[in-house]
């Protein structure tokens, strides 16, 4: 199941964990039911029980939500990538001199699949709100930089291929036979992203949009070998009619320490225990630009702990 359908449950539970401890710290607005001169409910008026009238709302000691504020957070994550594409680069340029390659294009014959991986981690945020105060409530508007460190790897399923071609324009036939492998290890990541909320007493649910940075070890390796002109039985050997001649290359793609670039989007809730202390649940989707031809989006559920300054 997607993580982002856990969101509602991680928002839940960060409210059952604030609310104690927010009404231990603080004394909650009071109600009144009745202004002041109003009857007492057992006094009639012209035959009936007097209409009771709320006064107004005031509340002390809420958050204030302006200024900085930095935090910690865990949380856990999960990332699928899609390698289908990944081995088409070396391919091509492996058999760029061949026939082979310009009528049968064994470079877009997918080698390895999707796969995916989920792990905890842990990081910090920091980040500045700014508030604007409406009749109805106070819209936050903020820049937020996020850090996440996951433990998330991925290692690509191999599915080797092994095709016989027809006889090409030069009247050749080949037999080709193509294995793959590849790999993401040690990703860590970040966000930039502004965020937007509606503060109300001492609850700030909130949505974000950034950009994200990463780095990672991306490696996609690839094998193709083969005979040119196979024989219907025997060896292969040059002195066949036509000549059968075996090939075999091999290419690579990707590097240690890639750079990856994406962007991320998200919703999250900020309850404050203090004037200057809150907790916090969200959940974040980020996607990267395809590196080496390999697709990698992650999904992400948190929670947190901040003080604001």
């Amino acid at each position: 199941m997607p993580l982002r359908n856990y969101l509602p449950s991680a928002l839940v539970l960060a409210w059952m964990a604030a609310v104690p401890a927010f009404a231990a710290d603080q004394p909650w607005p009071s109600w009144s039911l009745f202004s002041e001169g109003a009857a007492p409910p057992n006094t009639l008026a012209d035959g009936y029980p007097a209409s009771p009238r709320l006064r107004p709302i005031v509340l002390t000691n809420v958050m204030d939500w302006r200024g900085f504020y930095l935090g910690g957070q865990f949380g856990y994550s999960d990332m699928a990538g899609d390698f289908s594409k990944s081995t088409q680069a070396p391919i091509a340029y492996s058999l760029r001199e061949l026939t082979l390659e310009s009528e049968f294009a064994p470079s877009n014959w997918p080698v390895l699949g999707a796969a995916s991986h989920s792990a905890a981690g842990f990081g910090g945020f920091a980040g500045y709100n700014t508030v604007y105060a409406t009749p109805s409530g106070k819209i936050i508007l903020g820049l937020e930089a996020d850090y996440d460190q996951a433990s998330l790897s991925l290692v690509a399923p191999n599915s080797p291929i092994s095709r016989l071609t027809p006889v090409d324009s030069s009247g050749n036939t080949y037999l080709v036979n193509i294995t793959g492998n590849g790999r993401v290890a040690n990703l860590d990541f970040g966000t930039l992203r502004a965020r937007a909320g509606w503060g109300f007493g001492n609850f700030l649910p909130y949505a974000f949009v950034g950009a994200a940075l990463g780095r990672a070890d991306i490696n996609v390796t690839e094998t193709t070998s083969g005979q040119q002109n196979p024989p219907t039985s025997g060896t292969c050997s040059v002195t066949n009619t036509p000549p059968c001649v075996p090939f075999s290359f091999s290419g690579t793609a990707g590097k240690n320490g890639e750079w990856l670039y994406g962007l991320s989007v998200g919703a999250g809730l900020d309850v404050a225990l203090t004037r200057n202390v809150f907790v916090r649940a969200e959940y974040e989707y980020v996607q990267f630009q395809p590196i080496a031809a390999t697709t990698l989006e992650i999904n992400s559920i948190r929670a947190g702990a901040g003080i604001k300054f």
